[in-house]
């Protein structure tokens, strides 16, 4: 089944049902639901207990029915390896712009789930994440997705005028590709999670089909600071990644996260960063090049490539 066919199904089956069929849900119930972004069968299924209960009111065990009828409705359940791999072959790849690069993930940075860039400052992380957001909007024959970007800057990195040198040296027009991109500026982990959380009703439309967060962890260190903040950071940290996991996961979305770190992930107290997609390692390399370095990818295995950032933007030595 295809990506369309299986959207078509998906749409037919809430066509069918609607959130006024869950048991307990009322009119009121369902304002709220609505309001608060759950206003489809596919987005209560997917949720949790706990966030249901916070926004409806309801108790968990009624919460957790609500959420169990939305799946039973939405026939979402145990699938068969072969349907897996099915949909496996509906992912989609941005390129790196560099063949190397590409090579050692697979084709590109791919849609679904959780690509992590970390390294230490100057490694290129920033400049991956400019880039993407320009070639996400090339057709697929160009190594594109055909679609917009979502770009969530905690550290003031995005720069429109790295955008316009990428994109006219694709000969794109940068004005368009400029236009194509939402920006916005978090301002400590809460303000981040929320901005994670509001990117949904973009994505919900088709258009935005990649979501950067540039960087992941840098607020979470700044607000919790110390080990006796430690489980709290932990927490909070867990349920931002599982938000991005969800939107991955649910709409075939592109999700590329920096973590600009010293040596190794876990230096500051280990960073619960599990990427679905694998995590790649920046290095500086001799004569300005870059070294970048897949590990713990699920399906791919470890290797390394070597890139050059140029003006026009990340392209093989």
């Amino acid at each position: 089944m295809s990506e369309q066919e299986e959207t078509k199904t998906r749409k037919s089956k809430e066509k069918e049902f609607s959130i006024a069929d869950l048991p307990g849900v009322g009119p009121a119930t369902m304002e709220k639901l609505v309001v608060a972004g759950y206003d489809s069968l596919l987005a209560i299924s997917v949720s949790s207990p706990g966030e249901l209960v916070e926004v409806g009111g309801f108790t968990e065990n009624a919460a957790r029915k609500i959420i169990k009828s939305a799946r039973d409705m939405m026939g979402i359940g145990f699938e068969s390896g072969e349907d897996l791999l099915r949909k496996r072959e509906q992912v989609i790849k941005i390129s790196t712009g560099s063949k190397a690069f590409d090579s050692i993930l697979g084709g590109g940075f791919e849609s679904g789930g959780i690509s992590e860039c970390y390294g230490e400052f100057g490694s290129s992380k920033s400049q991956i994440a400019h880039q993407l957001a320009v070639n996400a909007q090339l057709s697929k024959e160009k190594g594109g997705i055909g679609g917009k970007a979502i770009f969530i800057d905690t550290e003031s990195t995005f720069r429109p005028e790295r955008i316009v040198q990428m994109s006219e040296a694709l000969g794109l027009d940068s004005k368009e590709v400029l236009k194509n991109i939402k920006v916005a500026r978090a301002f400590n982990s809460d303000h981040q999670m929320l901005l994670a959380e509001k990117a949904e009703d973009l994505i919900k439309t088709g258009e935005y089909k990649l979501l950067i967060v540039d960087s992941l962890i840098s607020h979470f260190r700044a607000d919790f600071s110390g080990r006796g903040q430690l489980a709290d950071r932990q927490q909070k940290l867990n349920r931002h990644m599982h938000v991005l996991m969800k939107l991955a996961s649910t709409y075939n979305l592109v999700v590329y996260v920096t973590n600009q770190v010293m040596a190794k992930p876990d230096t500051f107290f280990g960073d619960p960063t599990a990427a679905i997609g694998g995590h790649i390692v920046g290095h500086k390399g001799k004569k300005g090049s870059r070294v970048a370095k897949l590990v713990d990818s699920p399906h791919l295995m470890d290797a390394e490539a070597i890139f050059v950032v140029t003006e026009g933007g990340i392209r093989d030595v």
